[in-house]
């Protein structure tokens, strides 16, 4: 550990949605429906809108880097680390064409952060469900855009994040050096979740467990050991579910360790999470298990779920020593970005 030259508020958010002002009619343009537009019904608000259907509605923090700023300074955040809102990843889309979104989307977060590069770190998108698609714009992102990584989704349609398809592009993130994050989208059984919310409340806690699961018993953090990659939402439900993954994989190999012939807690503190828990006794159980320099500081700014005031909870808990909410709030969250907190002054 790094002795501290920092100032003692210093805050990054790992976990930051961000869309364009504006962007052409997709449908128009594609051919096709199922993509979201924006209406601007009034000043400094919008609709997310999908086949005319209200997605979501958004104030103009989503897009405007100045209000964002104002709000940053307010909340005592130092940097953003901004990556698309989830509902445009459209893997379900033609290659061609989730490849030319990902690029309109790259392209004006790239003009975000050059901005303000002090403020701003950005993670792209990519077409994964092409990966020869993918990973020329992941180069792209890193080597012309000047983005750390990028943001990808807990699966992409009928592949986890285990499937042979996808390993080329995880070998190409970690050679490069890319960070990458994780977050649900699409998530599991929607039949079933109709109410409640629970889509957002059960499912995207899930989907994130099924993805670092599958990662583990896929063997991909063991044949990617440099791969940055880090989980949304303190990595969903799989704290939670982490004995009954040990344990089966100890009662049943013949069906789990089929492969990978190593447990997961092999693997504990090779992999990131964001801080998101919304829960102390949870946060301390992830700094007991993976360690509190692989946790960052994530508030999922702006949305409702997200954490207010980011950093609020990692604050409050007294019990924290120096060094572990230096890690929490900007250590590990710099270390996943492949920079040094230092050049964040």
């Amino acid at each position: 550990m790094l002795k501290s030259v920092l100032k003692p508020a210093l805050k990054i958010d790992l976990h930051t949605h961000v869309l364009p002002k504006t962007w052409p009619d997709l449908r128009e343009r594609y051919g096709y429906g199922g993509f979201v537009q924006l209406d601007h019904f009034e000043p400094c608000r919008a609709r997310m809108v999908i086949d005319g259907k209200a997605f979501r509605e958004i104030e103009d923090n989503c897009w405007d880097p100045a209000r964002r700023l104002t709000e940053c300074d307010e909340l005592g955040v130092d940097v953003q680390v901004l990556s698309t809102v989830p509902v445009m990843f459209s893997y379900w889309a033609q290659p061609a064409d989730g490849h030319d979104l990902a690029r309109l989307l790259n392209d004006d977060l790239a003009s975000v952060v050059r901005a303000n590069p002090k403020r701003f770190v950005g993670l792209g998108a990519v077409p994964l469900q092409s990966p020869d698609l993918a990973i020329p714009e992941l180069e792209r992102c890193v080597r012309e855009l000047g983005l750390a990584g990028v943001q990808i989704g807990s699966h992409v349609n009928a592949w986890n994040l285990d499937a042979p398809e996808l390993f080329p592009f995880f070998a190409r993130a970690s050679e490069l050096g890319a960070a990458v994050f994780v977050h649900p989208w699409d998530m599991l059984a929607p039949e079933r979740m109709p109410k409640y919310w629970l889509p957002w409340l059960i499912g995207m806690p899930t989907e994130s467990a099924i993805a670092i699961a599958s990662m583990l018993f896929g063997g991909v953090f063991e044949r990617l050991p440099a791969l940055r990659i880090c989980f949304a939402h303190g990595g969903g439900s799989f704290v939670g579910i982490l004995g009954r993954l040990e344990h089966g994989f100890e009662a049943r190999p013949d069906l789990v360790a089929v492969a990978n012939p190593h447990p997961p807690s092999k693997y504990l503190g090779k992999f990131f999470v964001d801080s998101l828990t919304h829960d102390a006794a949870m946060l301390r159980r992830l700094i007991e298990l993976i360690g509190a320099n692989r946790i960052a500081l994530g508030s999922d700014y702006p949305f409702p779920l997200g954490e207010a005031r980011p950093g609020e909870l990692i604050e409050a808990m007294t019990d924290l020593t120096s060094a572990q909410r230096e890690c929490l709030l900007f250590r590990s969250a710099a270390e996943f970005l492949g920079r040094a907190p230092e050049s964040f002054q």
